[in-house]
């Protein structure tokens, strides 16, 4: 499809795309669970599907839908519930611990500030007295904080809330209409755009389902290299740790930091200050090089062709336009609009705009 249009159908169109892109921007925040939902049911179609076949078709699509979302939420929480035993085991080493930090912290701060002729004196009295309060305190005590923050965000929680219990719904649905969907779509489109769109579909199917395999192959080689490097170093939350580390990557930077502050955390209350930091250092800064110059391009980034550069410009700005959900899905809807801009591409430099008039 060249980009020989004329000027009346041109400027309908660009009219149309304008108006398309100030709706989104306009209903961001409302589709965001949509659009979210609209990922997992593209990643999870293909097993309704295989599950489907494997049943000889007698099991009814209903029910494999449910199946499917039931193993993808049961995953989910899986994954979530891998912080429960770090926090019930960190919590009450923390009540232990902070007293003999704090001291050591003194110890270390004070003599120093002393032979740089600064007369301060840092108070770990008052200080330890306070965290020991906090950590010692009832957990309706915990409560009054969340709840007033509640308060004051309420409309950030209830939005949260709601796509929290919408996602599901709409994936649960989308699951099964997913065919139909599709179809529905196809009809819309002009049919003399429909080769140069049935291509377009093709490669994005492609570059996505490449996309996602090699971010799976990613998450269960770090979630093994992070547990076994952290338990090879003695860390008894090695395993918890390092998986959720390991799985977590599918959110960028994020997942890694939180891993990295999880582990340091564990380290500082299980060992020495610095054996602490020689860990994390070692550990998370091979499974960043891991990362970063091996398993990520060769799984993922020659896949889907995306520059480092790219990939952070793409994380900051969904961020920016759709919170924290908008980094989830950064990288697939870029990966699809690459398949887009290299299509434009093609087609500017086969058309008349590029080439000029022919003589």
């Amino acid at each position: 499809m060249a980009l020989n249009l004329p000027p009346r159908r041109f400027a309908t169109w660009l009219g149309l795309g304008v108006l398309s892109v100030a709706v989104l921007w306009i209903l961001g925040p409302v589709l965001v669970p949509f659009a979210v939902a609209a990922v997992f049911a593209y990643a999870l179609h293909p097993l309704v599907l295989r599950l489907q076949a494997l049943s000889g078709h007698k099991l009814p699509r209903l029910l494999c839908v449910v199946w499917v979302e039931f193993l993808a939420l049961s995953a989910g929480v899986g994954v979530v519930l891998l912080l429960v035993p770090i926090l019930t085991r960190e919590i009450p080493l923390l009540q232990q611990q902070v007293p003999v930090l704090l001291d050591q912290l003194a110890a270390t701060v004070n003599p120093a500030l002393a032979q740089w002729g600064w007369h301060l004196t840092l108070d770990v009295g008052s200080l330890k007295s306070q965290l020991i309060k906090y950590l010692s305190a009832n957990r309706e005590d915990w409560l009054e904080p969340l709840i007033s923050s509640l308060k004051l965000g309420g409309s950030f929680a209830l939005a949260l809330l709601g796509n929290v219990v919408l996602m599901p719904v709409v994936l649960f649905y989308l699951l099964n209409d997913w065919d139909r969907w599709v179809s529905t779509v196809t009809e819309w489109v002009p049919p003399a755009w429909r080769p140069a769109y049935d291509r377009f579909v093709i490669e994005s199917d492609q570059v996505l389902g490449q996309y996602l395999r090699g971010q799976l192959l990613v998450m269960f080689a770090l979630a093994v290299f992070y547990a076994t490097a952290l338990r090879l170093f003695g860390l008894d939350l090695a395993l918890p740790i390092g998986v959720f580390t390991g799985l977590a990557v599918f959110v960028p930077y994020l997942g890694f930091g939180l891993g990295l502050m999880l582990a340091l955390l564990a380290g500082v209350l299980q060992f020495a200050f610095f054996k602490a930091l020689l860990m994390v250092a070692v550990v998370f800064g091979a499974g960043q090089i891991l990362e970063s110059f091996w398993l990520t391009p060769r799984w993922v980034g020659e896949r889907i062709g995306l520059h480092p550069l790219a990939v952070i410009f793409a994380l900051l700005a969904f961020g920016q336009l759709f919170g924290f959900v908008g980094i989830l899905v950064a990288l697939p809807v870029s990966a699809v609009l690459l398949v887009a801009m290299r299509r434009l591409k093609k087609n500017y430099f086969a058309s008349d705009l590029y080439r000029g008039p022919q003589a």
